[in-house]
């Protein structure tokens, strides 16, 4: 009689979320890097799309590995 429920916590959705942004924004600033737009922007040599994506990838990965449903 006794069901077991299992929830999945809404931080593993969240790091999914960083996961998929990490991922988009690191394309769009690599894809940036061989093919440069004609207007600069100040500081572009900073390349802060490629630092900002791999930040999301890192953060969202970490949230995905700890927060995983089924780990016990």
């Amino acid at each position: 009689m006794s069901e077991k429920r299992h929830f999945i916590s809404i931080w593993f959705f969240i790091g999914s979320l960083l996961l998929v942004y990490g991922f988009l924004i690191l394309g769009a600033g690599i894809y940036e890097l061989f093919y440069p737009t004609k207007s600069q922007v100040t500081m572009s040599y900073l390349h802060a799309e490629i630092w900002w994506g791999m930040l999301l990838l890192v953060i969202g990965g970490i949230y995905v590995s700890r927060f995983r449903p089924g780990k016990r």
